[in-house]
């Protein structure tokens, strides 16, 4: 009998696909400076490839110290005015041609204007977390929009409930390199 390496065994905890998305678009929410709502999203190509990452913020230019965060209603002191929302900035910061016939993944089901634009770009499937607004006029707009256009939509449900980036999990003293010393990867012209 011929006994198994370990070393040549997968490991079996790995992360599987969609939870690897949700938890890239939750990654992105932690670039947001919203002090109350922070959300990401993350586009994938049908080959499971991520082509698209975005959260709500600013639009480039307009600083985020001084425009307004607060929610004042019938106010040019109300960050609905100016904010760029995820799944806009994932569209927009794309790093492919199109993103026709791509799924998004996103924290919070899109609003309506986020509906407008997921439709426009051809993204085919929304997967997303939280549909805490599903009573909102917005989000029934939405799901009107994509009925009507084909688009599915699923509620998320992740296979962990916890996805923790440790980033003392490495030893990182065992991979520096010392300065001037080429990376061996590092094509030297030999």
């Amino acid at each position: 009998m011929v006994e198994e390496n370990p070393k040549s065994l997968k490991r079996e905890d790995f992360m599987d696909w969609e939870d690897y998305f949700m938890a890239t678009a939750f990654l992105a929410a932690k670039r947001s400076k919203d002090p109350v709502t922070q959300v990401g999203a993350c586009i994938v190509s049908p080959d499971n490839k991520i082509v698209g990452i975005g959260y709500n913020g600013m639009p480039t230019g307009c600083s985020d110290d001084e425009f307004p965060w607060g929610k004042q209603p019938n106010s040019l002191e109300s960050k609905y005015l100016y904010v760029c929302h995820a799944e806009m900035n994932a569209i927009l910061n794309k790093n492919v041609f199109n993103v026709k016939g791509c799924k998004i993944y996103v924290a919070l089901f899109p609003c309506n204007e986020c509906a407008k634009f997921i439709i426009q770009s051809g993204i085919t499937e929304v997967i997303y977390m939280s549909d805490k607004y599903a009573d909102k006029i917005e989000t029934k707009a939405s799901k009107r929009m994509f009925d009507a256009v084909g688009i599915t939509y699923k509620q998320y449900k992740p296979k962990q409930s916890r996805v923790v980036i440790d980033f003392d999990e490495v030893n990182w003293n065992n991979m520096r390199q010392e300065p001037g010393t080429p990376h061996k990867h590092q094509n030297n012209g030999v």
